[in-house]
């Protein structure tokens, strides 16, 4: 492949995929500049890792491997920066079915929530609820298919746990 058809195929293979980076970079990065920083530096890796896509694994597991080896990588270097703010009262929901913006709002919640856990634990619900297997969140994230099971299944009882409190806290 030429240089120009390398970086033809590299920029629509970016188009074809800039949710996923996006997605990746909203659970890794609080800010927008930071999500636009955290994009440029997974792109470079991406870049630099292209031709090197040997076509054993899906196109969109290969990014995501990489996306997440990169912002895991970035978040432990700046770990310092970020700090999970206590939930405040203007923030907590009740679980109904009655309209899109509480639907809208139920969302921003349980990504606030996975805003909250450990940093591969994130890593592992984007690719879940993008409803990857364990075999292949495993894959991805270069654990067993048990661990990533038994990880699961700890998240959604914390999860629920979560949630439980926000509907005490609301039916107050």
């Amino acid at each position: 492949m030429g240089n120009q058809q390398q970086k033809d195929a590299f920029i629509e293979m970016l188009e074809q995929h800039r949710k996923l980076l996006f997605k990746v970079a909203s659970t890794y990065a609080k800010t927008e500049e930071d999500r636009k920083d955290l994009i440029q530096e997974i792109t470079l890796q991406l870049w630099r890792s292209f031709n090197k896509y040997d076509g054993r694994v899906k196109f969109s597991t290969w990014i995501y491997r990489i996306a997440l080896n990169v912002s895991i990588s970035s978040f432990r270097k700046e770990k310092k920066r970020y700090s999970t703010s206590p939930l405040k009262e203007e923030i907590v929901i009740t679980l109904k079915d009655e309209s899109f913006e509480e639907r809208a709002e139920q969302v921003k919640q349980l990504y606030t929530f996975i805003g909250q856990l450990k940093v591969i634990d994130k890593g592992i619900m984007l690719l879940y609820l993008e409803d990857k297997s364990h075999e292949e969140i495993g894959v991805i994230l270069g654990l067993s298919k048990s661990n990533v099971g038994t990880r699961i299944s700890r998240i959604k009882k914390k999860l629920k746990d979560y949630f439980e409190l926000i509907n005490k806290q609301h039916n107050v």
